[in-house]
């Protein structure tokens, strides 16, 4: 088969990047099992096994696809001017009341689908070999919040006062800085907490393989949460709020969900979670294969002819 995946980014990414990690690992993956890849993505990017085709700003996106492509892929964006060729279309983000759903559209988790009136959904997976090996026999002293702490929906703070409520605890916020302006002058004095600012792969396997858990009670309903993953991945618990994607993500044997002060009450009497249980759940679960072969069954159904709501 062959499938042109359309972003609106340079590939690959040097930091972050949560939703160029997945569609690269997926693109991977993908090529691996003898597909035909082809990344339309923005210029300056590059890849080893894929073709990569540069977007022309001044084109439509519908006139770009390559005439052999059997179905597009697209992320967030359905570019659907001029174009030939059977879609589907990843919504990894939450949509404004009222958007119209295109029935192609593929979410990523139950949650998020059913929010939007489907079952349409697939669990976003990574490549674990870009992760390096894990070390599950380090010391774990401190706990570590993981996302855009700029993001008020995130929380940071509320990850700040539940480890100032545990005693001796300290809080690594990696994605976040002690002062942000964005958040409406926000400075955090304590000792025991420290920000990293944004990190790459070798300072968050540094420092996650190091923590006793993810303290994450986010304010909104999350659609996937790569972080919660990650984390897993690591040998990390997740403590987090009990909203959109975590119930169905976390189950107790790798976590804990509650409100703030259960979260807190919980992890002031914290009990031994298994790194090696927290890290083989996400690897067996949300790798690229896992996510490669539910997102065959859903091009498989779109080229013959059905929707995906």
């Amino acid at each position: 088969m062959n499938i042109t995946i359309v972003k609106d980014t340079i590939l690959p990414v040097k930091h972050y990047g949560g939703t160029e990690r997945v569609i690269w690992a997926l693109g991977k993956e993908l090529s691996a099992m003898g597909h035909q890849v082809t990344f339309l993505v923005h210029s300056g990017s590059s890849c080893p096994f894929a073709r990569v085709v540069a977007i022309n700003p001044n084109m439509s996106i519908g006139k770009q696809i390559p005439g052999d492509t059997d179905i597009v892929h697209f992320s967030d964006t359905v570019y659907e001017e001029n174009l030939k060729q059977p879609y589907v279309v990843t919504i990894n983000g939450n949509l404004p009341q009222g958007t119209t759903i295109s029935p192609y559209s593929i979410f990523v988790s139950a949650d998020h689908a059913k929010r939007y009136g489907s079952s349409s959904y697939v669990y976003n997976g990574l490549d674990w070999d870009e992760y390096g090996a894990v070390n599950l026999s380090l010391t774990r002293n401190h706990f570590h919040f993981l996302g855009k702490a700029a993001w008020k929906v995130k929380n940071v703070k509320g990850a700040i006062r539940i480890a100032k409520n545990i005693p001796h605890a300290h809080l690594d916020v990696l994605g976040g800085y002690r002062l942000n302006l964005k958040m409406g002058f926000r400075f955090t004095l304590s000792p025991r907490i420290h920000f990293h600012g944004m990190v790459d792969n070798v300072e968050k396997q540094q420092i996650i393989q190091q923590s006793k858990g993810l303290i994450f009670p986010i304010l909104w309903d999350e659609p996937f949460g790569l972080c919660l993953i990650e984390s897993l991945y690591y040998g990390s618990p997740v403590f987090g709020t009990p909203r959109g994607a975590l119930s169905e993500l976390i189950p107790s044997e790798v976590g804990f969900l509650g409100d703030e002060q259960a979260i807190i009450s919980h992890l002031q009497n914290l009990p031994n979670y298994s790194s090696k249980l927290c890290h083989e759940y996400a690897a067996d679960q949300f790798n690229a294969k896992v996510m490669a072969l539910a997102y065959l069954d859903k091009f498989e159904r779109v080229l013959n002819g059905e929707t995906l709501l």
